[in-house]
């Protein structure tokens, strides 16, 4: 019998909200405990969702020895030290998206995970998502032939607030950390985090972070990725799979409930997931399994791939002239 995953949760806001949420969809694991900086917001979240242990800080909630597995879900910018924390603890560790700042704190992070050989995995929840599995599968079949271009986008228009956390450089905001990542991942699922070229452009605003981005990836050999983010300009969402056969579209890739295959110019399959969950629950039991199993990271978003995305991401940035304050 596998054993059901305790999990300690880091952090309160609407992603720990969410997350927690999904869990109740996990069949290896459960909401055991929470931590806050307050510990009258770890109460009220505890309560929330039924939830057995409520702490103050971080630390007492990584010291707790019925926690099996922690998941950060705090700003970008407390994700290192956050994710430290646990595993100094001896902690397995979930961090939500992007894992951190820049590929110098993530490289940190992966060395003391795989010294003290405890599991660490970057909360990328699209790869897990039933159909996404079903794009690679298709991918993998060579249904749509080889694989020559990857459209992917994510934007929204947030309201004008330069004390919010999305236009505030201090919390690590602007486009490219916050939904960037999602398209930045979605190509290197499909070719890999280490193209031989990149070129970007972005605008950045008042605040100093980028509120729009366009970037075109070259992987050689014919191979291109053309993604686009924006936090003060909605976008459609979608992404799409070109091959010399056909190609593949998802709408609204990142939480996507569907996907269609289309070859020599007429549709093949359509995948529809019903679902009940949100859509975090898949990476939950990702973790419950690589544990039960004994692994250490999970091969569908690796340790090293992570680490390879974060890289990408800093050469983006660097092409701007953005860095964070705190860098």
């Amino acid at each position: 019998m596998s054993k059901k995953i305790k999990w300690g949760i880091v952090g309160t806001g609407w992603i720990s909200d969410q997350f927690v949420a999904d869990l109740a969809h996990v069949t290896n694991g459960e909401g055991y405990a929470v931590g806050s900086r307050t510990i009258e917001s770890a109460t009220e979240f505890a309560a929330k969702h039924q939830i057995s242990r409520a702490y103050g800080s971080y630390e007492e909630l990584a010291q707790d020895p019925e926690v099996d597995a922690i998941y950060v879900g705090t700003p970008h910018p407390f994700h290192k030290e956050n994710v430290l924390t646990a595993l100094r603890a001896g902690k397995a560790v979930l961090c939500e998206k992007p894992f951190t700042v820049n590929s110098k704190e993530l490289k940190e992070l992966i060395g003391f995970a795989r010294e003290r050989k405890l599991f660490l995995m970057e909360a990328m929840w699209t790869r897990f998502l039933p159909p996404i599995r079903q794009v690679r599968e298709w991918i993998h079949a060579g249904h749509i032939g080889e694989v020559k271009l990857v459209k992917a986008e994510f934007g929204f228009r947030i309201d004008w607030n330069p004390e919010g956390r999305l236009l505030n450089p201090e919390l690590g905001g602007g486009a490219l950390l916050d939904a960037g990542i999602y398209p930045v991942s979605f190509a290197s699922m499909v070719f890999g985090p280490e193209p031989e070229h990149v070129w970007s452009t972005a605008h950045i605003g008042e605040t100093g972070v980028d509120e729009t981005f366009s970037i075109l990836l070259d992987y050689g050999k014919g191979r291109t990725a053309m993604l686009n983010g924006a936090v003060r300009l909605g976008l459609t969402n979608e992404a799409y799979i070109h091959g010399t056969k056909g190609y593949i579209h998802i709408p609204s890739f990142l939480n996507s409930t569907s996907a269609t295959l289309v070859v020599d110019g007429k549709e093949a399959q359509n995948f529809q997931d019903d679902r009940s969950s949100t859509g975090y629950a898949f990476e939950a039991e990702e973790v419950g399994r690589c544990l039960n199993e004994g692994l250490l990271e999970s091969s569908t978003i690796s340790l090293d791939e992570s680490l390879g995305i974060m890289k990408l991401m800093d050469q983006i940035r660097s092409q701007w002239g953005l860095r964070y304050p705190f860098e």
